[in-house]
C-alpha cells in the first residue's frame, strides 16, 4: 500500500495505491474515485454490536466501506467531508486515540474500538468521543484546517481545547478540565473544556474548530418567519 496526499492543507485528497489483494477500509462517503480493478464491499465492522458501539459511542458510521484490489493493482482516492488536511500515520504495534470525525481510513488489519472521552465532556455537550485504534498498518486521519504535530517528552504537559483534538498516542496521559477557573472566567474567555496532556508521546491538533465555525455562522443565518 502506498499513500500520496495532494492539495494540502486546505482541500487534501488521499490517493491510496493498492497492490493485488491489498485492501483498505474507509468511512462511507469518503470515496472520490477508484480504479475499475477495485471492488467495494460495505459491512458492519465487528458485527451488529460492534457497529452499534461505533455509531452510538464513537459517533462514527454504522457501516464501513472495504476497498480491495481484486482485478489487479489500482487506486482509491478519499477525501473528508469538510475542508481540511489529511495525513497518513504508520502504526507499528501501537495504539492511538482518535477524535470522532478525524478517522478517514485505515488498513483492514487495524482494530477499531470506542473509548468514551469522559462524563464531563458528555454533560457539557462537548461531544468528545474517541476511537481506540490499535495494531500495525496505515492509519489515515483528517482534520478541519491544517494538522499540527506536537511531541511531548516524559513529564512535559500541554493543554488543548477539546474541539481541536485530532489524535494522540496511548502513551500520553490526559485529563479533562475547565479552561478557566470560575464560571465568569469561563464565560468571558469563550473557552469551555480543555484536555491536559502529559508525555511521553505525540499528539495531533487541528488548526480550526467546527464548533467555533458554527458559533460564528449560526447568528448570520436568516431567521425563520411565521
Amino acid at each position: 500500500m502506498q499513500l500520496e496526499i495532494l492539495y494540502r492543507p486546505s482541500y487534501s485528497l488521499a490517493v491510496v495505491k493498492l497492490n493485488p489483494g491489498e485492501g483498505i477500509q474507509a468511512e462511507p462517503g469518503a470515496m472520490v474515485s477508484m480504479s475499475p480493478t477495485i471492488s467495494l464491499k460495505t459491512e458492519m465492522k465487528g458485527g451488529f454490536m460492534g457497529a452499534l458501539k461505533r455509531k452510538v459511542l464513537g459517533g462514527e458510521s454504522f457501516f464501513v466501506s472495504n476497498y480491495v484490489a481484486e482485478g489487479g493493482s489500482g487506486e482509491v482516492t478519499l477525501a473528508p467531508a469538510v475542508p481540511g488536511d489529511v495525513m497518513g500515520l504508520v502504526l507499528n504495534n501501537e495504539t492511538y486515540f482518535v477524535q470522532s470525525g478525524s478517522y478517514l481510513a485505515g488498513d483492514t488489519s487495524l482494530q477499531i474500538d470506542t473509548k468514551f472521552g469522559g462524563a464531563k465532556t458528555f454533560f457539557a455537550g462537548e461531544g468528545l468521543f474517541l476511537l481506540k485504534i490499535s495494531g500495525s498498518g496505515m492509519l489515515i486521519l483528517t482534520s478541519y484546517g491544517a494538522i499540527m504535530e506536537k511531541k511531548l517528552v516524559p513529564g512535559e504537559r500541554y493543554v488543548v481545547d477539546t474541539s481541536h483534538i485530532v489524535a494522540f498516542q496511548s502513551t500520553v496521559n490526559y485529563s479533562i478540565k475547565k479552561a478557566a477557573a470560575g464560571i465568569m472566567s469561563t464565560i468571558t474567555s469563550g473557552e469551555g473544556l480543555v484536555c491536559e496532556y502529559e508525555g511521553p508521546g505525540t499528539i495531533f491538533l487541528q488548526t480550526r474548530s467546527t464548533r467555533a465555525f458554527l458559533d460564528w455562522l449560526i447568528p448570520l443565518l436568516p431567521a425563520k418567519e411565521g
